[in-house]
This record gives structure tokens, sequence and C-alpha cells, in this order.
């Protein structure tokens, strides 16, 4: 394979120069010869703006080497994307090796709000890949992004395989890896811990008309499996930009540690979900603060109009008619909970979820957090305002008793040989093993569940 080293192309390597211009020419290069691997040798540090992959390129950093974002607004002169590496309509490229790729997120945080950081308007992602085909990402580290760290968009036959995510835990927004409008993309064998949602699967107003003229499709045939994930928000999400259909979603043996919420489907738009597998799975969950959303619910599966349906405030022009998703036929097996909330499952009277099974789910309600807890975050549900307002002025949170499983708004539930089990710690909040209502079908098969404290009763199904 034709090999083109950036020290070769002028690239300083010392973490103060500039190498962008070398490792574009190294790029362009290889690209021109007909392909090849562009190397970041090991033991070096380049420090670079905005670089943009080619066709049949692989960027190789070995072991040690560490390519590190600039942090001026000028380092990042595409508005549309604004961020460290990027492609677009690329095909058979991939980012290789043991190095690393960081964000150097602090240098873009103006305050700290003591739990969660302010960033600057224009923080820079770390990759963003726009409508490539053929994409591998395998055994680098990125660490410390000060946005969605690895952003595909549109993009078809994609492999991400034994790579770290390190992002700062307080850090907003610094999302792990992101599908948006993609097909057929394998995610295996990952570490990610970050402030945002570790693996989520959008599908973004950006991308979709009639906002771009080039329709990148639905979100579909995506399997995630063998990885271990902590964040402060949700460590699995599909959504909750859902402007187009997600489907044949399949999510497995997956460990979630310390997280404000485990495995969610959040749908806010018109896009639907459906045909989505949850298997083999051990959460824990726990409450945090009010910034962050999430109230430990280890399962959440919502949809929620995200706008207001007030005849004085105009919908979005990506939503004219204010429609919303439906969700449909899920399923969570084998799945060991510990957590300090229960599964919630709501709907609306726009949208009914419906064909949800519950099957070998073990939730054990217990409370750790120094946090209160007894709330619903239905987040994001109303147009809420300027940026890091007062959270418990939201429209999104509302008090209400924590029960083991919590359903509204949903038809064809199946409960089969799941389990509520409550913990030593039981404040006079956890009450109910199983609250339902305005539900219809609901399908109870070896369910057990007795009530947190004597004096309330086992179940209530209203």
């Amino acid at each position: 394979m034709p090999c083109f080293n950036i020290l070769d192309f002028g690239a300083a390597g010392d973490g103060h120069s500039y190498d962008t211009v070398p490792i574009q020419q190294a790029i362009d290069r290889c690209h021109e010869a007909g392909g090849g691997r562009v190397v970041v040798p090991a033991g070096k540090v380049f420090l670079t703006g905005t670089f943009r992959l080619r066709s049949f390129v692989e960027l190789h950093l070995e072991p040690g080497s560490r390519i590190i974002g600039g942090a001026e607004r000028a380092d990042y002169p595409n508005d549309e994307l604004r961020c460290l590496v990027e492609a677009y309509d690329a095909q058979c490229i991939a980012i290789t090796g043991m190095g690393s790729i960081d964000g150097r997120a602090h240098l873009h945080m103006v305050e700290d709000l003591r739990y969660i950081y302010r960033g600057n308007v224009w923080r820079p992602r770390l990759v963003g890949l726009i409508r490539c085909r053929q994409v591998t990402v395998r055994d680098v580290t990125l660490k410390d992004s000060a946005n969605w760290g690895l952003h595909l968009t549109g993009c078809e036959d994609v492999v991400i395989h034994g790579i770290r995510i390190l992002n700062d835990l307080k850090v907003p927004n610094c999302d792990g890896i992101d599908p948006d409008h993609c097909r057929n993309v394998r995610i295996s064998d990952c570490h990610i811990e970050a402030g945002d949602d570790c693996i989520v699967l959008k599908n973004t107003k950006e991308f979709a008309p009639p906002l771009n003229d080039r329709d990148c499709g639905p979100t579909e045939n995506v399997t995630v499996t063998g990885c271990t994930l902590i964040s402060t928000s949700a460590a699995i999400k599909i959504g909750t930009e859902s402007v187009d259909d997600f489907r044949n979603l399949v999510f497995s043996d997956c460990i979630i540690k310390s997280s404000s919420r485990g495995l969610a489907i959040q749908v806010r738009d018109q896009g639907n979900v459906e045909n989505v597998i949850f298997a083999n799975m051990v959460i824990e969950t726990r409450l945090f603060e009010d910034h962050w959303w999430g109230k430990a619910e280890p399962i959440y599966v919502t949809a929620i109009p995200r706008f207001s349906q007030s005849p004085t405030e105009p919908l979005p022009k990506w939503n004219p008619e204010g429609r919303l998703g439906r969700v449909r036929h899920v399923r969570f097996s084998n799945i060991l909970c510990r957590s300090e909330n229960g599964a919630f499952i709501a709907g609306s009277e726009q949208s009914v979820i419906e064909d949800v099974v519950l099957d070998n789910v073990r939730i054990e309600l217990d409370k750790w957090s120094k946090w209160p807890g007894g709330v619903h975050d239905r987040r994001p549900c109303d147009a809420l305002g300027p940026a890091f307002r007062d959270p418990s002025q939201d429209p999104g949170l509302t008090r209400h008793p924590t029960v083991g499983i919590y359903c509204q708004h949903a038809r064809d539930i199946t409960l089969r040989h799941t389990r509520i089990a409550w913990g030593d710690n039981r404040p006079d909040y956890f009450q109910h093993a199983l609250y339902t209502e305005k539900t219809e079908n609901l399908a109870l098969d070896d369910f057990h569940g007795d009530a947190a404290h004597p004096n309330i009763e086992a179940q209530v199904i209203n």
C-alpha cells in the first residue's frame, strides 16, 4: 500500500506550529495517486484546523500520535459542519490506528456552572462525514470533543469498531457517535464516555427537505454490540431529532454505567420508529442535576410533540403540518437494571405507542445519589426558551411518584417474565410496581412486583 508520511510534506509535529496545510497536502497527494495510507507518525503532536479526507484515503494514526484542534474560530472555516476532520461525498475512507484526535474542549468552554459547562456558540465538532460510502473507523481514540464527536450524515456501509471516545462529562452536546440519516451501520466493541448521549441515532432537519435539496433519507439497518457506555445523558438513544424514519435497529450485549438515562427512544418530530431490538444489557442509571436530560430511567420510550400546537405560534418549516411520528414493534429482552427511577413509556394523544414487549427484564429501584427524584422528564416537549434557563421552570419536568414501570398513551404492551424489586433505601415517593394510564391491551405474563412500602397496593392500573 502506498504510504504518505505527513512529515515528508512539512508537518512540524511540535504541538505549536499549525500542520493543517501539510496534512491536507498529504491527503490530496494520496488521493491523486489512486489511494493509500496517510501516516500520522508516533510520538508527535500535530496542531491543526479543519482538514478534509478524500476518497480511497486511510488516515492512520500510529501509537502515541496526537492530532489536536485549534482554539480559534478561523481554524474551522466550514460553517455548514464546523469540525476538525471532515469528508464530503467520499468513497472508501478510513480513520485507523492507536493514536488520538483531541478536540481540546476546555478551550471552547466559557463558564463553569458547577455540574455543566457553558460553551461558546461556535463550538466545533470533532469528525464530520457527509454522504460518504464504505466508511471505516477503527481503534482510534477520540477525546475531549467540544461538540458532537463522530457525526455521520447520509452515510452508507459504515464500520466503527474498537474505538475509544473519552469526553468530559460536564461538556454539553459532546455526543459520542451520531449516525444521522445513515444506512447499514455496524458499531462494535467501543468504550464511550460522554457528557451527552454516547450513541445516538438521528434524523436532523438540516439534512432533510425542505431545508436541504439533497434528501439524505431515513436511518435504518443499524447494529450496536459489545459496547461499554457512561453518559451524563442517554447511553443509547434514538432521536430526539426525528424528521425522518428509523427502522431495523438492533442493540445488544452492552454495559451501561452511571448514566442519566439508559435505553431511550425520543420521537419529537414526524419520523416513525419501528422494528427495534434491545437485548442482553446490564444498566445502571442515576439521578443528576436538572440541566442534563434524563431522570435515571433505565428504559425510556416517548412520542411527544416538540412544539406546542398554539395557533399563535407558527410550526417549523420542516414540519409545517405539525405531524408526530409513531413508535411501534419494540422489544426489550434479557435486561438487568439498577436505577433510581423506573421504566417510562409515554406516548401522547397525537401518537400512541404500539406493540412494546419487556421480556425477562429486572428493574431494581434504589436511591443512592443526593439528587431529588419523583420527577418525570419529557424534555424536549415545547419551545424551551433560552439555553440554561432555570430547569425548575421547564414544562418538560413534572412531579410524579416513582414507579417500577410507568405506561401512558400506549396499546399492546406486554410485560413477560418481568420483575420489579426495591432496594434498601426507599424514599416516600417510591410507590407502585406498575402504573398505567390510557393504555389498551396490557398483557401481564409472569409479572412480579410488590409496592415500595407496605401501605401501598402492589399494582395500580387506571
